[in-house]
């Protein structure tokens, strides 16, 4: 296994697990969504565009160095 491939494996499961605690303050509701929701879907789309730009990276890297 590659070092991209690890590092694109954590980023998608940083992403999902952002993504459960989001829908978790938007069903638990009150003064905890207020105060997290948008905290959590700033982080979730920061680590998406963070995953996005490793795929890429890692495609990059493959395709130069011929994996």
């Amino acid at each position: 296994m590659d070092l991209f491939d690890i590092l694109i494996l954590i980023a998608v499961a940083a992403v999902a697990v952002t993504l459960g605690f989001g829908v978790y303050s938007l069903y638990r509701g009150g003064d905890f969504a207020r105060t997290y929701s948008n905290k959590l879907m700033r982080l979730r789309i920061i680590l998406q565009a963070l995953a996005v730009l490793l795929l890429i990276a890692g495609m990059w890297w493959k395709n130069s160095h011929g994996a």
